[in-house]
């Protein structure tokens, strides 16, 4: 079977790894990348595993990933390179014209805004944990968010307003 550690690690890995991939996804807009932060950020907590406390496990991985995310960025940039762009299928029963390309709007803020607006609005986390996270004071994460809403709502539709 395994020893308790093993165990242990598998249940929390199986418990919690489709979460962490919808976050790792949200901030880096490729499935691919996600994988990969999502891989990385379990090798490293089975690492630690003997060593973090059960109540602080969730913030420990969420910080390993977040750091993985922003020191990727750092080390890759932001732009991305393809040999020919990307093909988007038009889906039955939507209009394209409506829908609305989040991974696109997000992918025009800064990793480190992007991470923010994030993890307070899909993560759903408060200023002060997004704050300890990420090692800023929360004014920075307060106008950092705001901006990222900000620049959001200059490029997305108005919800009221239709042609």
């Amino acid at each position: 079977m395994g020893t308790p550690r093993d165990v242990d690690f598998s249940e929390y890995f199986a418990a919690r790894v489709q979460r962490f991939r919808r976050l790792a996804f949200a901030m880096s807009g490729d499935w691919h990348s996600a994988e990969d932060l999502v891989q990385g950020m379990f090798v490293q907590l089975y690492r630690h595993w003997r060593r973090v406390r059960p109540d602080t496990v969730d913030a420990y991985a969420r910080r390993i990933l977040v750091n993985a995310f922003l020191t990727g960025r750092r080390k890759r940039g932001r732009e991305r390179v393809t040999a020919e762009p990307p093909e988007r299928p038009v889906r039955q029963g939507h209009d394209s014209d409506d829908r609305i390309d989040l991974d696109r709007v997000l992918g025009d803020l800064a990793p480190r805004q992007r991470a923010m607006v994030v993890l307070r609005f899909l993560e759903d986390l408060p200023v002060t944990e997004v704050a300890k996270l990420l090692g800023v004071a929360e004014g920075t994460v307060k106008s950092q968010t705001a901006r990222g809403i900000a620049a959001l709502r200059a490029v997305l539709p108005s919800p009221t307003t239709k042609e």
